[in-house]
């Protein structure tokens, strides 16, 4: 890893220099794999580890402002055009739509932990115009709590490398850690996000299935009364 940094640094010097700028317009922009290498980095001494998490946490913070303002400006448009293009994903949308009127903050905060929820919220939030004080506290402890997974996996990731790194001096090792790390938090986020759509569909096939039972069993207390009158 020790090589990796110092070929960077001496073919692409200004990415050291200002290495803080990058990796904060990457967390703002790109986000997850960003965040992981930063808790990675730290870890094995590259970057400062409490720096560079507030840096993530404001530069993840902007992000959520820069979607809302997405919202806020064009509307619900870019959702309804991207959940267009398949029958469940607008069923989904619907259904956080119907979440986000009844507990905002709470869905804010949970789909920063989920892959395309987290876009389509905070553009629902913007294009709602939902209030931006309630909103930039939602945003920013969600982007605490995103920060704290993804750089605890990266760091945790780096800490492993340093253990092997100490018998087995090789780049691809430091290289499928980091892969590794990214492969862990990627899994967190797709069960995670497959959860709460599986818990907003769960409704709709509870009360589907009530109203099938309640149904059943007034067809059958109609044939029984039926059956009586016709008995007498």
């Amino acid at each position: 890893m020790e090589a990796v940094l110092q070929f960077i640094e001496t073919t692409f010097p200004v990415i050291i220099t200002h290495k803080y700028l990058f990796l904060f317009v990457g967390a703002m922009i790109e986000g997850m794999n960003t965040l992981i290498l930063g808790g990675f980095l730290a870890s094995v001494n590259s970057i400062s580890l409490w720096p560079t998490f507030m840096l993530f946490i404001l530069a993840y913070t902007v992000n959520g402002y820069l979607w809302y303002a997405v919202g806020f400006f064009a509307g619900a448009k870019p959702i309804d055009r991207w959940a267009k293009k398949d029958e469940k994903r607008q069923k989904v949308i619907e259904k956080v739509g119907h979440y986000f009127s009844k507990y905002s903050g709470r869905a804010i905060i949970i789909t920063k932990f989920t892959f395309s929820l987290t876009i389509a919220t905070l553009i629902t939030a913007g294009s709602l115009k939902y209030n931006l004080k309630k909103f930039t506290f939602y945003n920013f402890v969600g982007s605490i709590g995103w920060v704290v997974v993804t750089m605890f996996v990266g760091y945790f990731f780096g800490e492993s490398y340093k253990l092997f790194s100490d018998y087995l001096k090789n780049l691809t090792i430091g290289l499928a850690f980091l892969v590794g790390a990214i492969a862990v938090v990627y899994i967190i986020k797709g069960t995670f996000g497959s959860a709460f759509v599986e818990s907003l569909l769960s409704g709709d096939r509870i009360r589907d299935f009530s109203y099938k039972f309640r149904n059943g069993l007034e067809a059958f207390l109609s044939n029984g009364s039926d059956k009586e009158k016709k008995d007498k």
